[in-house]
């Protein structure tokens, strides 16, 4: 059937390339007209944070940007989602709405809410999987059943590509001169500024946009990738891909990942060839933790595991500040606190070494940092979020044993061996020599004096001694966890 007038209406895909609801409206359509919804309610709310609100006006200025250099526009809408999408509908005579799954329970909720509304007011709805690269019913076990372990979901995904790789989609040619005019929209509210939300900027936040996305990934594979297998846990070092944050907000697609890996890859060999095959992997787990959190929703909430449920944690509100602000005595927990803090961005072996602590050393429930995370990363994506905490607290599918507990100072030692990173952060601590800087309580009284640095003064006392809290969070984990051990 084809429409007259469709809505594609964007949510966490703010891009023009490799957009398959963009490119199958184009297909379906004489006109298009682009939509986003602002919800105040969730832009004010205690699940979301500066960095993320950054990154997505960002994003959405790009895009507008974009759609005006084509002389149409997006339409910028704030309130109830269902009602201005209806309202928009009828104001530019649109037949369809078109848009890209999100697996998160709270937008199946509104989505469902928004398809039933329109469908009563006559509008077509249809939606697609755009977000991961295969939909989380398409990579179950031969039996039906979902995985809940990384390693055979990863075997039987890259079954799957084998089988049906999905190239980028050609959205924007398809697009091309579909695209309604400028007055055809009408007037449409400016990009709003974090601030109106309550949200103070940063110029140390990742920024956002389709044109930041592509330059970064096409950095990453030309100067980074071969590199990645050997550098990706040292946080000194730019080892990562930095694309979290726009694969979070779409501002590149993940097949246009994925072929950028796979095109790399043909012709690569040695450590090349490792680092993108790593890499490849790394964007894996971003489809398990999706297929986990679309086929066991309740994880948003609760443990996966049900027995984790009966874990007693303790209630410390000062130890819990401590983390917060970076200040427990252990310099990587605080050199990652700090880089979160000040630039919406954690290193990833950070963020299993900052988990471990709060969830092994403090015996703190591991929500309460999962939702830290939200209110400061710029790539708080619930699936991802939740997956990397419920591993580190050993409560989630293919979790980290309970007596995985990481030793703070061998993790710093190991992944910031000469300290630049720990340096970088808390400068406090600079010119500390490399014999105790992972561990400055060990700093001798002559060498303390020499440097006129004083623990208590200069920088805190370790709020907990690491052997004498493992033992204390084994002796809370074996009673519960013990026989889901391996």
């Amino acid at each position: 059937m084809q429409h007259a007038v469709s809505i594609v209406w964007f949510r966490r895909d703010l891009r023009l390339a490799d957009h398959v609801a963009l490119e199958r409206a184009a297909r379906a359509s004489e006109r298009i007209v682009c939509a986003f919804v602002l919800d105040p309610v969730l832009l004010r709310g205690p699940r979301i944070g500066a960095p993320i609100v950054s990154f997505f006006f960002d994003a959405l200025a790009q895009l507008r940007q974009q759609l005006r250099l084509r002389g149409s526009d997006l339409a910028l809408l704030e309130g109830d989602f269902a009602t201005e999408l209806c309202g928009l509908s009828a104001r530019v005579g649109a037949t369809a709405l078109y848009f890209n799954l999100d697996y998160e329970a709270q937008a199946r909720a509104r989505d469902a809410h928004v398809t039933a509304s329109l469908r009563r007011d006559g509008v077509h709805v249809e939606s697609f999987t755009d977000h991961v690269y295969f939909g989380a019913e398409e990579t179950h076990k031969a039996d039906g059943a979902p995985y809940t372990v990384f390693t055979p979901y990863k075997r039987r995904w890259l079954e799957r590509l084998a089988a049906d790789p999905r190239p980028p989609v050609e959205s924007l040619a398809a697009a091309a001169g579909k695209l309604a005019a400028r007055e055809r929209i009408g007037d449409t509210r400016a990009v709003p500024d974090p601030a109106d939300y309550g949200h103070a900027h940063s110029e140390h936040f990742p920024q956002g946009g389709e044109a930041t996305g592509r330059e970064t990934l096409e950095r990453f594979v030309t100067e980074r990738i071969g590199a990645y297998a050997a550098e990706r846990n040292l946080p000194a070092r730019p080892g990562t891909s930095q694309l979290s944050p726009h694969l979070r907000a779409g501002t590149i697609g993940i097949r246009t990942c994925v072929a950028a890996a796979l095109a790399a890859r043909a012709s690569a060999r040695g450590a090349r060839a490792t680092g993108i095959d790593t890499w490849l992997s790394e964007l894996i787990w971003r489809e398990f933790y999706q297929h986990v959190l679309a086929n066991f929703p309740h994880v948003e909430s609760e443990p996966f595991l049900p027995a984790a449920k009966q874990l007693t944690y303790r209630d410390s509100p000062a130890d819990w500040e401590a983390w917060c602000q970076g200040r427990t005595g252990y310099p990587i927990v605080d050199a990652a606190m700090v880089q979160l803090n000040t630039y919406g961005w954690m290193h990833n072996r950070l963020r299993m070494i900052v988990a471990s602590f709060l969830s092994k050393d403090l015996l703190l429930d591991y929500r309460l940092g999962e939702r830290y995370f939200e209110q400061h990363l710029a790539d708080a994506d619930v699936a991802a979020n939740n997956g990397g905490w419920q591993w580190s607290s050993s409560t989630g599918t293919d979790a980290a044993p309970y007596f995985r507990v990481f030793n703070p100072t061998l993790q710093s030692k190991k992944f910031d061996p000469d300290g630049a990173f720990i340096r970088r952060m808390l400068p406090q601590l600079a010119a500390l020599p490399n014999s105790a800087l992972h561990e400055p309580w060990t700093l001798s009284p002559l060498e303390a004096e020499a440097l006129q640095f004083r623990l208590g003064r200069d920088y805190p006392y370790p709020i907990v001694d690491h052997a004498e809290a493992r033992a204390r969070a084994l002796a809370a984990y074996a009673p519960v966890l013990g026989k889901h051990s391996r």
